[in-house]
């Protein structure tokens, strides 16, 4: 099982990146708060890696730090919740507000993140209440990455496809993605960052 990988940054969007390492690139898949928190390509990284084998992949799932791991690992724990929901929650809550939500059993706040209706949050609640507990006392500092900002000359209808692109590999299916995603530029007006348009995004398809 690979839990750790370290090279060069060679390619990165806000739903995967691929490291090169001696001469091999390796494909992971992050959260959209792991990608903000990644250097300039070119640049050496250190990365956690949680390994996911199906039947017809072998999946790897990078994490900036050790504690949003942690709440990836807890989360998967939950019933019908698997690999791809768990990166889509943590894309559109930090790891410290999705697990404070549990512990406290703020259900409302759990409805926020993508894909979790009113009857999988309850059940969240109840099924991870203590390890989230656990998980944020054992934790001393916050680990929310910053909102970036993207520079002035961005391109709507750039940021518009990468946006699209983003929401599929989500989960979400094109015809959704592109409605969501035109909605979401006219929200965020133009000039507006991949990661801010994102968020947006996550927050019109929150149940």
């Amino acid at each position: 099982m690979i839990a750790r990988i370290e090279g060069l940054l060679i390619e990165k969007n806000p739903t995967a990146v691929v490291i090169d390492v001696g001469g091999v690139g390796y494909e992971l898949l992050v959260s959209l708060a792991t990608f903000e928190g990644l250097p300039d390509l070119g640049k050496t990284v250190t990365l956690r890696v949680r390994t996911v084998v199906r039947e017809d992949a072998f999946l790897l799932y990078e994490f900036g730090d050790v504690f949003e791991r942690s709440a990836f690992d807890l989360i998967v724990r939950a019933n019908r919740v698997g690999p791809k929901l768990a990166q889509a929650m943590l894309s559109g809550l930090p790891a410290e507000i999705l697990l404070r939500a549990l512990r406290d059993g703020d259900a409302k706040v759990l409805r926020g993140a993508p894909g979790v209706g009113p009857k999988m949050a309850e059940r969240m609640v109840v099924e991870l209440r203590d390890g989230a507990r656990d998980l944020l006392g054992q934790s001393e500092a916050s680990p929310l990455a910053a909102g970036a900002v993207g520079p002035e000359g961005n391109l709507l209808e750039d940021t518009q496809e990468q946006l699209i692109s983003a929401l599929i590999h989500l989960g979400y299916p094109r015809h959704q993605a592109q409605r969501v995603a035109e909605e979401a530029a006219e929200q965020a007006g133009a000039g507006v960052s991949i990661e801010a348009l994102i968020r947006v995004a996550l927050r019109r398809l929150a149940p």
